[in-house]
C-alpha cells in the first residue's frame, strides 16, 4: 500500500540515488548502489510488488553495498528489486491535524480514519537531545491521586517515571490508571507510544480514550506484535519526535506514555542480531545502553515546556539485575516497582514500597512532613518484612509488645496503601478513588502514631481515605450488634 500524500517518503529522482537489492534476508536487505551511497539511517525507498518499501540504512558493507532495515514485512521483495535514495531520514507527521488519532510507526493512519491533509508538517525522528544549557530542571509535583506513588515515589512534570515488573503483576493497568488520573486534571497533550502491543490492547487504549472524552488531545503510536522488528524499533522514535514538536513549536506540556520499553530494547536486539553483530551481556545487544540513552535524554523540559514520559518495563523473570533493567532504570527519576509477592496477597497496585524510590522524594521539593512521613512508612513496612521468617515460624504472640504494636502497623499502613482503581472497577465491582497527597500523609500519620491500633485491618483494605476507612470500621463495628437484635 502506498503512504498517504502528507507521510510518503519521496525518492530523490537522480540517476546517482538509485540501487539495486542483491540479498534479502527476513526484514534485512543489501542494496548496492550506483552512484554515492545513502548516509546511515538514511530511508531508502524499495519498489515491491504491492508498492514502497521504507526502509533505514544500518551500516555500509563497502564502496557500494548498504544494509538496511524494512519497517514492515519484506514479502514480494526479490533480488534485483529497484532501490532508490531519499537524501534524509524517516520522517513523521506532527501538529494539531494529527491529534485524536491512531498511527503507525510511519505516520500513517491506522484507524480506518482519513488520511492526513496534504499540508501536515513532517519532522525527522532522528534528533538529538536538547543541550544542557537549554534542559530546565524538573521540580513540579505531578499529583496523580494514588497514595503509594504520590507518597513514595512522587513524580515531576518533565521527569521521567518508570512502572518496573515482571509479567501479569499490573504494569498496563497502573499505566492506564495514570492516563486517567492525569488526562482529567492535565490539559496538555498527550502522546502514547504502544511497543509491541497486541491488537486487543490497542484497541481497549483507543476505546478507553473515547470513553473519557480525552482522544481529541491525544496521538495513539503503535507497532504490533506481529510487525517486524524494524517498526517496533522506531516506534518511541515516532512517539518523541511528535512530543517534541508540540513541546519546542508549540510551548504546550506533553504527557508522554510507552508501553512497553523492553520491547523497544528486545526489537533493538533483533535488529542488531539481524545485522550480524555480535551479542553482548546475555545475548543483548552491545549498543544497548547507547539506544536506550538516545531515547531517554530527548525527554526533558525546554523553556515553559516540558515532555513528563511514564513508561512500563518488563522485567523479564523478574530479574532486576537483568541488563536491560539497568539500563532503563538510570535515566529515569522515579523507579515503581511491583512484586509478584504483593499481587499475591491481594495488596493492589502491587508496588513494593522498599525498592519504590524517587529524587523527589527530599524536603525541598515536598516538604520536610511529607519525606518524614514516607521515611517513617518505609521503615515500619521493612521492619514487618525483617519479622516476617519469625512470625512465620512461632507466631506474632512470640514478639515482644512493642514489634507487635510496629506490626499491627506496619500492616495497616500496608493496606491503607491499597486502593480501588478507575480502570478496574469492571473487574473488582468498587468504584475508584483517587486521594490528595495530604489525606495521604495524614492517613499515614495517624497510622504511625496508633490511632488505628484497635481498628480492623480489613477496614483499611481497597479505602480512599483514612475518613472512609473509619466509617467502615463504625460499620463493621456495628453490624454485630444489629444481628442479635434481629435474633432476639
Amino acid at each position: 500500500m502506498t503512504p498517504p500524500a502528507a507521510t510518503r517518503i519521496g525518492p530523490r529522482g537522480d540517476a546517482t540515488s538509485q540501487g539495486r537489492v542483491t540479498a534479502v534476508r527476513g526484514p534485512v536487505l543489501d542494496i548496492a548502489f550506483e552512484g554515492q551511497k545513502p548516509d546511515l539511517r538514511e530511508a531508502v525507498l524499495i519498489h515491491a510488488d504491492d508498492g514502497q518499501i521504507v526502509t533505514e540504512v544500518q551500516a555500509h558493507l563497502d564502496d557500494r553495498t548498504v544494509r538496511v532495515i524494512a519497517m514492515r514485512p519484506t514479502q514480494g521483495i526479490w533480488r534485483g528489486a529497484a532501490a532508490e535514495r531519499t537524501g534524509k531520514p524517516i520522517m513523521a507527521p506532527v501538529g494539531d491535524g494529527i491529534l485524536g488519532r491512531l498511527v503507525n510507526m510511519m505516520g500513517q493512519p491506522a484507524d480506518n480514519g482519513a488520511a492526513f491533509p496534504a499540508g501536515t508538517p513532517l519532522r525527522p525522528i532522528h534528533r538529538d537531545a536538547p543541550p544542557m544549557s537549554r534542559q530546565s530542571a524538573a521540580t513540579e509535583i505531578f499529583a496523580t491521586g494514588i497514595k503509594v506513588i504520590d507518597l513514595l515515589a512522587p513524580l515531576a512534570q518533565g521527569g521521567k517515571a518508570a512502572m518496573f515488573g515482571g509479567a501479569g503483576v499490573g504494569k498496563t493497568v497502573l499505566v492506564m490508571e495514570l492516563i486517567h488520573a492525569m488526562v482529567a486534571g492535565y490539559n496538555g497533550i498527550s502522546v502514547f507510544a504502544g511497543v509491541g502491543e497486541r491488537c486487543r490492547e490497542g484497541h481497549e487504549m483507543l476505546n478507553e480514550m473515547k470513553a473519557s472524552g480525552v482522544l481529541d488531545q491525544t496521538v495513539l503510536v503503535y507497532g504490533q506484535m506481529n510487525e517486524p522488528p524494524g517498526a517496533r524499533w522506531r516506534v518511541p522514535l515516532t512517539a518523541m519526535t511528535i512530543a517534541e514538536y508540540f513541546r519546542d513549536e508549540e510551548a504546550r506540556n506533553v504527557l508522554l506514555l510507552m508501553d512497553n520499553v523492553y520491547r523497544f530494547v528486545q526489537a533493538g536486539a533483533e535488529v542488531s542480531g539481524l545485522l550480524g553483530r555480535k551479542p553482548s551481556r546475555v545475548g543483548y545487544q552491545p549498543t544497548l545502553e547507547t539506544e536506550v540513552a538516545d531515547l531517554q535524554e530527548r525527554i526533558a523540559s525546554v523553556g515553559k515546556a516540558s515532555v513528563t514520559a511514564i513508561e512500563a518495563v518488563y522485567v523479564p523473570a523478574d530479574d532486576f539485575t537483568d541488563p536491560a533493567v539497568g539500563a532503563i532504570s538510570s535515566h529515569v527519576d522515579s523507579m515503581v516497582v511491583l512484586s509478584r509477592q504483593l499481587a499475591a496477597e491481594g495488596i493492589y497496585p502491587a508496588i513494593d514500597p522498599i525498592s519504590t524510590t524517587s529524587v523527589l522524594l527530599d524536603p525541598l521539593v515536598v516538604g520536610q512532613e511529607h519525606a518524614d512521613i514516607a521515611g517513617r512508612v518505609r521503615e515500619a513496612i521493612e521492619h514487618y518484612i525483617e519479622l516476617k521468617d519469625v512470625i512465620a515460624l512461632l507466631g506474632v504472640e512470640e514478639l515482644g509488645t512493642g514489634e507487635r504494636l510496629s506490626v499491627g502497623r506496619a500492616r495497616r499502613l500496608q493496606r491503607f496503601l491499597t486502593q480501588p482503581f478507575f480502570v478496574a472497577s469492571a473487574f473488582s465491582g468498587m468504584e475508584g478513588r483517587s486521594v490528595p497527597i495530604k489525606d495521604t500523609i495524614a492517613g499515614c500519620r495517624a497510622i504511625l502514631e496508633g490511632e488505628c491500633d484497635d481498628w480492623e485491618e480489613s477496614a483499611l483494605y481497597m479505602v480512599g481515605t483514612l475518613d472512609e476507612a473509619r466509617q467502615k470500621q463504625a460499620a463493621m463495628h456495628h453490624a454485630p450488634q444489629k444481628a442479635e437484635k434481629v435474633g432476639a
